[in-house]
C-alpha cells in the first residue's frame, strides 16, 4: 500500500511539474514573441499537390543553382528519396555553391549523426533547430519548426506543406497516394521568403546574414498579390479568426486535422448563423493516433449546422488550405489545429488573386471527387471505444 502512495505521489508530481514547465514555458514565449508584418507583394506561382511534380521540379531547380542554397524542413526522413537530397545537395556544395540546411531537432531525428558529419565533411553548413532546452525543457520539445522552405539564389523559392521522405511521393503502401500542396515561387514575394529563413538561420545557427545584400537580388514584380504570414505560436488564431468573421458567403477549409480553438470554433458558428456557406476536406485515413477522434466534438457541432464535410478516400490528404468568399487562399504549413496554433513555428501565405484561387480551387474539385461525405449520423452516436478515445484525444489536444 505505501508503494502504491508513493508512485501516485510521483506521478501527481510529475505531472505538476510537466504543468509548470508548459505554463511558465508558454507564458514566456508569448512575451517574447513580436508580430512580423510582411507587405503585399505581386510575385507569380505554380501549384503542386503531388510529390511525383514536385519533387523533380525541386530537385532540377536545386540542380540549377549558381551561388546558393537555403532550405529548412520540419521533417527529412533517411530513405531513398532523402538520400538522393542529401547526395545532391553535397554534389551542390563540392561545386562552391553555399549551402544551408535547417531541420527541426525532433521532426528530423532520424537524422543520424553520420549523414550530418558527411554533409558537413562536403562544405554544407547544417544547424538542428529548436533542440530541447531548460529552463523549460517539456515546453521546448513541443515547440516545433513546422516551416518549410527552399530558396536558390534568392530567385526562386518554394513552400508549402510537403517534407522530404518517400510518404510523399506514393511510397508508403499504408498512406498511398499522399496528397498535399507546395507552391514555387518568383518575384518579389522572395525577399520575404529568405528574410524567414536566414532568422530561422540566425536562431539555429547563431549568424547573422540578413544584412548580407547578395541574398536579396533585384525582384521583378509578378502577377499575384499575396502577402507571407509567419507565426510562432501567437498571432495566427487571430488571423484564422478574422479571415472567418470577415465571410460573406463561403469558406473552404482543407487540412488533415481538424482541432480548432474555442475562438475559432465560435467564429465557425458564428458564420454558418449568417448563412456562410462552411465546407471541410479531411482525411479519411489518419496518420496519426487520436487526431481523427479529436475532431468529432467539433463536427458534430458543425454538421448540425448544414456544414458540408468530405473525408479524402484515395490515400492521405494533407493539404493546408483556407479560401473565403473565393477572394482569399491561405496555403502554407499551417494545420488547423490547437498545436499549429499555439506552439508550432507556421509559414503562411495569404493570395488575393483570382486566377491562382481558381487553379486551387479546380485542385479542391478533383479532390472531392475521390471524397466521400460525412454525415451527422456517420459520428452522431460513437461507440463506448470510440467515446473513450475522444476524451482522451481532447484531454491532449494542444500536443496532438
Amino acid at each position: 500500500m505505501k508503494t502504491l502512495l508513493l508512485i501516485a505521489f510521483a506521478i501527481i508530481a510529475l505531472i505538476f511539474l510537466l504543468y509548470m514547465d508548459f505554463y511558465f514555458g508558454r507564458k514566456h514565449q508569448l512575451k517574447n514573441t513580436k508580430r512580423r508584418n510582411h507587405p503585399f507583394r505581386y510575385s507569380n506561382f505554380t501549384i503542386y499537390c503531388n510529390g511525383k511534380e514536385l519533387f523533380p521540379e525541386l530537385f532540377s531547380t536545386l540542380k540549377g543553382a549558381k551561388h546558393h542554397i537555403h532550405i529548412l524542413f520540419y521533417t527529412v526522413k533517411t530513405d531513398s528519396i532523402s538520400n538522393e537530397f542529401f547526395s545532391l545537395l553535397r554534389e551542390k556544395a563540392k561545386e562552391g555553391v553555399e549551402v544551408r540546411l535547417v531541420l527541426d531537432w525532433l521532426g528530423s531525428l532520424k537524422v543520424r549523426k553520420k549523414i550530418i558529419q558527411e554533409l558537413q565533411e562536403d562544405g554544407i553548413e547544417f544547424y538542428f533547430c529548436h533542440i530541447p532546452k531548460l529552463p523549460f525543457l517539456f515546453y521546448s520539445l513541443q515547440v516545433r519548426n513546422h516551416r518549410k522552405i527552399a530558396i536558390v539564389d534568392g530567385e526562386i523559392g518554394f513552400m508549402g506543406g510537403f517534407n522530404i521522405g518517400k510518404d510523399y511521393i506514393n511510397a508508403n503502401l499504408k498512406l498511398s497516394p499522399w496528397r498535399d500542396c507546395h507552391i514555387k515561387m518568383t518575384g518579389e514575394g522572395l525577399d520575404d521568403l529568405q528574410r524567414e529563413f536566414l532568422k530561422d538561420w540566425l536562431g539555429a545557427s547563431k549568424i547573422n546574414l540578413l544584412q548580407n545584400s547578395v541574398y536579396f537580388p533585384t525582384q521583378s514584380k509578378g502577377t499575384s498579390r499575396h502577402q507571407l504570414i509567419p507565426s510562432k505560436g501567437k498571432y495566427l488564431e487571430e488571423i484564422l479568426s478574422n479571415l472567418i468573421r470577415n465571410a460573406k458567403k463561403s469558406i473552404i477549409i482543407c487540412t488533415p486535422y481538424f482541432i480548432p480553438t474555442k475562438q475559432i470554433m465560435r467564429e465557425l458558428l458564428f458564420a454558418l448563423d449568417r448563412n456562410v456557406e462552411i465546407m471541410l476536406l479531411l482525411p479519411n485515413n489518419a496518420d496519426h493516433i487520436l487526431v481523427k477522434e479529436a475532431s468529432f466534438s467539433y463536427l458534430r457541432k458543425l454538421l448540425a449546422k448544414n456544414t458540408t464535410v468530405y473525408q479524402y478516400a484515395h490515400g492521405f490528404f494533407h493539404s493546408k488550405i483556407t479560401i473565403v468568399d473565393d477572394e482569399i487562399c491561405f496555403i502554407g504549413s499551417s494545420n488547423f489545429d490547437k498545436r499549429s496554433i499555439f506552439l508550432n513555428h507556421e509559414l503562411n501565405c495569404g493570395v488575393y488573386d483570382k486566377k491562382f484561387i481558381g487553379e486551387m480551387q479546380e485542385q479542391i474539385q478533383n479532390d472531392l471527387k475521390l471524397s466521400n461525405p460525412l454525415l451527422l449520423a456517420d459520428i452522431e452516436n460513437p461507440t463506448i471505444w470510440t467515446l473513450l478515445k475522444e476524451k482522451v484525444s481532447h484531454i491532449f489536444s494542444p500536443f496532438l
